[in-house]
């Protein structure tokens, strides 16, 4: 499986695989299992998704950031790939992070489909 390289392509491909609420479904659970609360409706557009989620992982950067290492534990967002970010910018960083956790719910997601 190629990895989709930015949040267009991953919704593209989720789009094309009839998997984009499928998609949302996984986001909601690890939300849930993190305890941040949100939950996307399944008919939120893509770019609403985007947005929301930015926020919020920017805000619990900001102010809650044990919250945000258990969302990124819980997604199982490779630390590796977070080493490597730019944490100068918290407005860059939180855009980078909500892209890898969403790359991150497409694996599981496709994964499932596929197996």
């Amino acid at each position: 499986m190629a990895l989709p390289i930015n949040f267009e392509d991953l919704i593209v491909e989720a789009n094309k695989l009839k998997l984009y609420k499928k998609l949302i479904a996984q986001l909601n659970k690890d939300l849930l299992f993190a305890n941040v609360d949100l939950e996307f409706d399944e008919d939120t557009l893509p770019t609403s998704l985007k947005l929301i989620l930015q926020e919020t992982v920017f805000h619990l950067i900001q102010h809650k950031f044990s919250d945000y290492l258990n969302l990124l534990y819980q997604v199982d967002v490779s630390e590796k790939k977070v080493r490597l970010l730019d944490g100068d910018d918290t407005l860059k960083l939180s855009e980078d992070i909500t892209f890898l956790i969403l790359q991150r719910e497409w694996q599981k997601v496709w994964y499932k489909n596929k197996h």
